[in-house]
This record gives structure tokens, sequence and C-alpha cells, in this order.
């Protein structure tokens, strides 16, 4: 069992499949999502590691956790979630979790806390059809009827579908399939609707009810420093390469600077001794005039 990622909801777009079919998804987009802390068996009694993402002012978090962020070099996240995983999947802490941790064409389930919809009433949280619209309903067309029972039990039951506050509650969609992963940017796509508002976190692991493709990363798809280096060579244009094959370009420039003040300096005396050559033959000429 794999790690799961945590992700912020950009909005909803589209895109175009390569038989021209149009696909509407979501766009979740994952900051520096590092390990923060690993529990083991021995020590927890369970398997799993914490995900943190994003980058949270160091004011603004206390003093405890700031420890805890200290004790592993890793800067303090804007969110944190603990995943469970199997034992061989397990992360060392400070490790940087990449978003093709998910393939394209994968399942994955997404969590996230819905948008609030305040009071809301039986035929919009419920779905219910109402009362009818024609003759014997007087100014209730949308009420949900009658709730109680006869006079046993005598009440209304708890958790009868009625009226009431609707939406700001955890939910998760089950079975999205991933269209397409950024690696330099740090975006996932996937097909379909996302639980939660624009800016909103959400989670995403692999799903429960679908295999994981055999091209998956395991333990996951983890930063390393070729990929970095790789990363700032493209930057530079080669310029790292051009460095290793002229040698020590600081040696080189030395060299020329001497070479070029010396030069100068040749100049310079070859100037000031013919000048005063023509001083010594202009007073020449006025003696002997």
């Amino acid at each position: 069992m794999r790690s799961g990622m945590i992700a912020q909801k950009v909005g909803m777009t589209r895109v175009f499949g390569e038989d021209g079919s149009h696909i509407p998804v979501t766009v979740l987009k994952v900051d520096n999502c590092q390990v923060v802390a690993k529990r083991t068996h021995k020590t927890d009694g369970y398997n799993a590691i914490q995900v943190g993402v994003g980058t949270a002012k160091v004011k603004r978090v206390s003093k405890p956790m700031r420890g805890h962020f200290a004790k592993v070099e890793v800067e303090p996240k804007q969110r944190l979630q603990e995943f469970r995983v199997s034992e061989e999947a397990l992360i060392e802490p400070g490790a940087e979790i990449l978003v093709d941790h998910f393939v394209v064409g994968q399942r994955v389930d997404v969590a996230g806390t819905s948008i609030g919809k305040g009071f809301a009433g039986a035929m919009k949280r419920h779905n219910f059809a109402g009362l009818r619209a024609s003759h014997g309903v007087s100014v209730s067309h949308r009420s949900h009827g009658s709730t109680g029972n006869s006079q046993d039990p005598g009440k209304v039951w708890k958790g009868k579908k009625m009226a009431g506050h609707m939406g700001d509650a955890r939910v998760t969609i089950q079975n999205l399939m991933v269209v397409s992963t950024d690696l330099e940017k740090g975006i996932i796509l996937l097909k379909g609707a996302v639980p939660g508002a624009k800016g909103s976190y959400v989670l995403i692991k692999d799903a429960v009810k679908d295999d994981v493709p055999d091209e998956a990363p395991f333990p996951a798809s983890i930063k390393t420093e070729s990929l970095d280096n790789t990363a700032a060579q493209s930057d530079d244009g080669g310029a790292a390469s051009l460095d290793l094959i002229s040698g020590s370009p600081d040696e080189v420039s030395e060299e020329g600077n001497i070479d070029i003040n010396a030069a100068g300096e040749d100049v310079r005396d070859s100037g000031g001794s013919d000048t005063v050559s023509d001083e010594k033959e202009d007073d020449g000429d006025e003696v002997s005039s």
C-alpha cells in the first residue's frame, strides 16, 4: 500500500483526447510535497508517513511544531496529513514526492471538504420531488411532507431526511482517472469533479476498488539530486559543460589579465621615452638657435 499526496484545488477546465473527445478535468496543484515524519509498527504500533505541503510563516507555527519540522530539517508546512502505508512502502523524512507518483490512466480516490450550502430544504438537500403543484396543495409545494409515525412510537426517528444544514462535510469521490501530470509545474489533471472550493486542500491516494498499475513507482516517485542537476543544466543552457571543457577559468582569466597589464605597461613606457626624447630635441634646438 503506497502513500497518498496532498494537493490544492485550482479549478476546472477541459482538455481534448487524441480522438478529439472533450474531457472535463479538475486541476490540482502540488506544492513541495515532503515527508515530515515516519511512523513504524515497532515504535508507534502502525506503519504510516506524515506528508506536508506548502510553506507556512514561522511566526504562525507553534514552538512544538517548529521543533517537529527542525528535527527533519524541513520548512514549516501549510498542511499535514498522515497516510497509512505498508512496511515496505515507508519513506524517509525529508524526501519530496513528485506528481508522477500517479501515472496516466490510473484510478484514484479524492477526499475533501465539500462547499457549504447553509440551511437547505428537503428538495435541494435530499432530492425530494416535493408535493403536487396542482389542486389540493396550498403554499407548501416544496415541503417534505409528513415526518412522524402513529401513536407507536409517536416520535420522529433520528436520521430522518429533512431540511437542515447542507454541505461543509468530508466527501470522498472514488475511481477518478488521472488524465495527465506536469512534473515541472507540479500539476495533476483528474477527470471529473473533486469536492471542495477553489483553493481548498484535498487528499489523493490509490483507489481501493481498482488495482495499482504496474508502471506506478514504488514506494513513491521521489525527487533525487540527479533530477535537480539535470534541471539546472537545462536552465544554464550547457554552461556547466563549457566550464568543464575549458578547465579552470579562473587561472585563464588571471593569466589574461597579467598579459594585458604587461602590454599596457610596455605601451606606457614606450610612450614616456618618446616624450622625453622629444623634449630633449626641442631643448637642443632652442640652445643652438
